[in-house]
């Protein structure tokens, strides 16, 4: 059983989906039989003691999070040495005074031109997070734009189809919305989603398979 804490901590905008969330994650761990997700807003459970406890985190925060430089030193540390990160929507809009969290996450939030209904396109279809979902599918979303962020230095998993928006609102002149990626990250490895922002979306099956797998490959019970 893999032990994963999931922070939930809200330092700027708070998200209504969270509580959902924490239900529906430690149930996702509970159902796999693989993981313990424990939920929690308590950001000095980030720190190097508890860390050695812990096989992975996931993210789901804002703002600037109350964590000290050594927090902070422990947090990259232990993704670097080989433990899991999984960011999920807002963990993005996290962090914007410690850029390493940025190198580490792939980026910042930057806006959420489109919300409502808009189609993404699936770019790996292999991975453990991807391979149950279709090339293209629609999904409600805000979407999230992202500054700091390129391709090259990240796998992307899913993208926005492009063609189910209006353009102009963009705010990337390269038009790349790219809503799923991963990456290795020293010896450890670092997923984020964009998804997740209405509540209703953590009750699909797609998502929950989504985030198993997810929780799956940082883990590296799949590659």
């Amino acid at each position: 059983m893999k032990n994963i804490l999931f922070l939930i901590h809200s330092a700027g905008f708070r998200h209504d989906y969270l509580p959902v969330a924490a239900e529906v994650l430690k149930e996702i761990g509970k159902r796999s039989g693989l993981f313990n997700i424990i939920p929690t807003e308590d950001c000095s459970l980030i720190n190097p003691k508890n860390l050695t406890k812990l096989d992975a985190l996931i993210f789901a925060t804002t703002g600037e999070l109350p964590m000290n430089e050594e927090q902070k030193e422990a947090l990259l540390n232990f993704v670097k040495q080989g433990k899991g990160f999984l960011g999920i929507h807002n963990a993005t809009d996290t962090f914007y005074k410690f850029p390493e969290y940025g190198e580490m996450i792939g980026g910042y939030f930057n806006g959420h031109p489109w919300t409502g209904e808009v189609y993404v396109i699936v770019e790996d279809q292999k991975h453990p997070a991807t391979r149950h979902l279709p090339k293209r599918f629609k999904v409600k979303e805000e979407v999230y734009t992202f500054k700091n962020w390129s391709r090259d230095k990240t796998h992307v998993l899913i993208s926005l189809d492009t063609s189910s928006v209006d353009l102009s609102k963009g705010n990337r002149p390269d038009n790349d919305y790219a809503l799923v990626w991963c990456h290795n990250y020293g010896e450890g490895r670092v997923f984020y989603t964009a998804f997740g922002h209405f509540k209703e979306l953590w009750h699909e099956q797609w998502f929950q398979k989504h985030l198993l797998g997810a929780l799956k490959w940082i883990t590296k019970i799949e590659d």
